[in-house]
């Protein structure tokens, strides 16, 4: 098996099917370190009743708490959708090596609302972002239905 960015963004896809599975928004998010992962995440913010129960978030917390240190700069964290100014400003303080996410969010994300990722982080976009975007489109489809 390859681990590559298409390998662990499909595993990003599979928290965002478990957030789709509990009707939250479909936004998943793992944190890499060495080809392992370290985290997962997905959007919880229905059922915590929070709204910065974010994928990323999530994954953020749960991978610094696994290395034992607040800055995640050997980490690459694979998110589903482009993260929003709030996220992206946690992964600044993070200090992540690498953002890699699926879908861009002209709306929310951090890129149109003038967010900023660290000056180290390296940012790749556009793995798998059909497939991620598909799943962001289908949730919000069913919602206007209803």
């Amino acid at each position: 098996m390859e681990y590559n960015d298409v390998y662990f963004m499909r595993q990003a896809i599979r928290e965002a099917i478990k957030a789709l599975e509990e009707d939250e928004v479909p936004v998943g998010a793992v944190v890499v370190v060495n080809k392992q992962i370290i985290a997962r995440g997905h959007n919880t913010t229905e059922r915590l009743n929070d709204v910065t129960a974010h994928a990323e978030m999530l994954a953020i917390t749960s991978a610094a708490n696994y290395l034992g240190v607040k800055y995640l700069n050997d980490c690459t964290i694979y998110i589903t959708l482009e993260p929003c100014s709030m996220c992206a400003g946690a992964l600044f303080w993070s200090q992540i090596g690498r953002v890699v996410y699926g879908a861009s969010d002209e709306k929310r994300g951090f890129i149109k609302s003038g967010g900023e990722l660290h000056p180290k982080t390296i940012k790749t976009m556009g793995i798998e972002a059909e497939v991620c975007s598909d799943l962001l489109k289908d949730f919000f489809r069913k919602k206007r239905i209803r």
